[in-house]
């Protein structure tokens, strides 16, 4: 249900984006008026695992890590973990400043090799199932398997 509502809304608004106001009928006037929005194109260097995974805090620096990290391995960072209000005190996920993530297809030594050379990266830590944390806090490394 909430897919489709979300649907309807995008087509009316596409709709009533690119629809002409013509003032003939209603000033009895020869002039045509067209409004246009202003459309700002945002794209990101990475994709979202679910749509519960909350990314639209991140900061400028960390998407720029993101975008690096799929520049460096030819591949689109899927973010697993973002910002998330449990966990650990001081954990960079509760200030939206933190990633986890896996690039499919992308060998984990890869993508660490490529957080390494990002701007602005912080800390790079490693995961059992595959997973690799960036942030843009302190640099530090760490392995938890």
């Amino acid at each position: 249900m909430r897919k489709t509502t979300s649907l309807a809304l995008a087509a009316l608004i596409a709709l009533g984006t690119n629809t002409a106001v013509n003032t003939d009928a209603m000033a009895g006037s020869k002039t045509r008026q067209t409004m246009k929005l202003k459309r700002h194109q945002v794209s990101y260097g990475y994709a979202l695992q679910r749509v519960s995974v909350k990314a639209g805090c991140f900061p400028d620096q960390l998407n720029m890590v993101l975008a690096h990290i799929a520049r460096k391995t030819g591949g689109r960072p899927i973010v697993t973990s973002g910002h998330r209000h449990g966990g650990r005190r001081g954990s960079y996920h509760r200030k939206c400043e933190a990633a986890d993530i896996r690039v499919p297809g992308v060998s984990v030594s890869r993508i660490i090799a490529a957080a390494k050379t990002a701007p602005n990266i912080g800390g790079i830590g490693t995961y059992c199932n595959g997973l690799v944390h960036v942030d843009v806090g302190p640099k530090r490394r760490w392995r938890h398997c």
